[in-house]
């Protein structure tokens, strides 16, 4: 299938509520990453969301050139291409943007879809994610209310983050803290702030706990709870249906959460699930075994000419992407995503 247009987004968030499952959201740093994470979607039979970051979209432009808006365009122009192959929905979404590269990440990104737009194209991303929350909650919402009006314009759907995930991702550090936890009194502010889609589609990524990166089990409390009450504070003040979920969130930070905690938070409204640390190691794993199985062939020793076969890229590159696939359709099916793709 081409890569989701936005009426095609749309439905995939609208069924993933309405169905009570999410997407994964697979951080991707090259060709052979985004490969793995769509071959491991059409695997389970599942659409699914591929996402990069800052430092990903650096690393795709060139090692040594860094330059994000071109490692981003780059990798949304092939996604068009190879997506086209595999019978699931794609849709693509740019991860993590702190305050300090907005001008330099997000914003070009949009005024290149709005200019895509406007010549009566689709979109170069579905998404874009605002990061504010190193920043108070105030400016938070205030920047996420100009970045909505510019998505909405070049028919994007945006992300915010309102509370703050701790652990490391791409240099920015979150403190594990009481601020791990949203308040009902921050969701309706992000309500009051962004309306309920009359000014665009948002996603919200509200934290309970949640943290980047690898975790022993007990370190963090993850309290999904804080979800259904987010939705139930905003239902009550706003006057909506008892029992409506008017907030489409995310789940960042899953990395080492437990089943019972990542069916809680989908059961109270998260539709997208970042995936990325464990996705790494299921792609880095195979690869190392390679590598040490075939440790004569995969280097010149004492001499010798090596195995071409062995050390050829593509030998150890097959592996890690079957591994990082596997990791993908493991989690489609925990996030009941399985199966769901669109007919």
């Amino acid at each position: 299938m081409p890569i989701a247009t936005p009426e095609s987004y749309a439905d995939m968030l609208d069924r993933a509520k309405a169905g009570a499952f999410a997407y994964p959201a697979i951080n991707v740093s090259s060709s052979q990453t985004l490969i793995a994470a769509i071959r491991g979607f059409a695997e389970a039979e599942s659409d699914g969301i591929v996402q990069v970051s800052t430092g990903g979209a650096e690393y795709l432009s060139g090692s040594t050139v860094k330059d994000m808006v071109t490692g981003s365009v780059a990798l949304a122009l092939y996604a068009q291409e190879v997506a086209k192959n595999y019978d699931v929905q794609i849709a693509l979404h740019t991860d993590h943007c702190p305050k300090d590269k907005l001008d330099g990440f997000v914003r070009p990104l949009l005024a290149i879809s709005k200019e895509r737009v406007d010549r009566g194209e689709l979109p170069l991303f579905q998404s874009h994610m605002w990061d504010g929350s190193a920043v108070p909650v105030e400016e938070n919402l205030q920047i996420a209310r100009e970045l909505l009006q510019a998505c909405h314009a070049a028919r994007v759907v945006l992300e915010i983050e309102v509370g703050v995930v701790g652990g490391e991702e791409d240099g920015v550090v979150g403190a594990i803290d009481d601020k791990l936890y949203s308040t009902p009194e921050d969701a309706i502010a992000t309500v009051d702030a962004l309306g309920l889609g009359e000014h665009g589609r948002y996603l919200t990524a509200l934290t309970f706990g949640n943290v980047h990166g690898v975790y022993k089990p007990g370190n963090v409390k993850l309290r999904p709870e804080i979800l259904r009450q987010a939705q139930d504070a905003v239902v009550a003040a706003k006057g909506l249906d008892a029992g409506s979920k008017p907030f489409d969130l995310v789940f960042h930070g899953g990395s080492g959460s437990l089943p019972s905690e990542i069916s809680d938070a989908v059961d109270y409204g998260v539709v997208k699930m970042n995936v990325d640390t464990d996705t790494q190691y299921a792609f880095t794993r195979p690869v190392a075994a390679h590598m040490f199985a075939n440790y004569d062939g995969v280097l010149k020793v004492d001499g010798e000419v090596g195995s071409k076969k062995l050390y050829d890229p593509r030998a150890w590159g097959k592996a890690g992407e079957q591994g990082m696939a596997g990791r993908v359709l493991e989690a489609c099916q925990n996030l009941r995503s399985a199966g769901q793709r669109a007919r």
